[in-house]
């Protein structure tokens, strides 16, 4: 019991973690892609970037990179754009291959655990030879009921994956579409 104990733990931790991170990185200021795109428009770089450098979020980021690198050849931008893209991604999935660990394996440790219950049950019927009353298997009987705390761990755990994959996925499209914008904006001639 006390592996799925830390199981839990430990998924409880990485989600409030992950909400935590989600939260911190959303869009806060509305409009935002469109003021910034207009204060490029009008080649008010400076005001621009410091709007983004204030702003928090990905996306301020993001604008924020693309106006500095913006007298760059298109091959350097996306470079740049893609480097900052990957580790934006590293950021975003970061701890969840833990989280689907522990949602894999605590019904496996609650199968562990019916197995050496029902091992224990058997061990006692057999030291009683075959008198064991269910007072004399009970302990090895609620051993095997573990299962069910693998299960109550790993469903939760599972859910809360899938959730942030998408989550992730949606901030990835988002990211794209911000990305692509950004490498159609042209340096001023001059």
């Amino acid at each position: 019991m006390w592996p799925i104990i830390f199981c839990s733990m430990a998924a409880v931790t990485i989600v409030l973690e992950r909400f935590y991170f989600f939260y911190k990185a959303r869009e806060r200021v509305p409009n935002f892609q469109a003021r910034i795109k207009s204060l490029v428009k009008q080649e008010k770089f400076e005001e621009a970037i410091n709007l983004c450098e204030t702003t928090k979020g990905i996306i301020p980021h993001i604008l924020g990179i693309g106006i500095h690198i913006r007298a760059k050849t298109h091959q350097e931008q996306e470079r740049i754009l893609a480097k900052y893209v990957s580790k934006l991604l590293s950021n975003l999935e970061k701890n969840l291959s833990f989280l689907a660990i522990i949602g894999n394996i605590a019904p496996l440790l609650g199968l562990l655990g019916t197995i050496t219950g029902m091992i224990r049950a058997f061990m006692k019927i057999e030291h009683l030879k075959g008198s064991a009353g269910v007072s004399d298997i009970a302990g090895g009987i609620w051993e095997a009921l573990i299962t069910a705390a693998g299960l109550f761990v790993a469903i939760p755990t599972m859910f809360f994956y899938h959730y942030f994959e998408v989550k992730i996925n949606k901030i990835l499209s988002n990211t794209k579409e911000i990305v692509a914008e950004v490498l159609e904006w042209e340096a001023p001639l001059p």
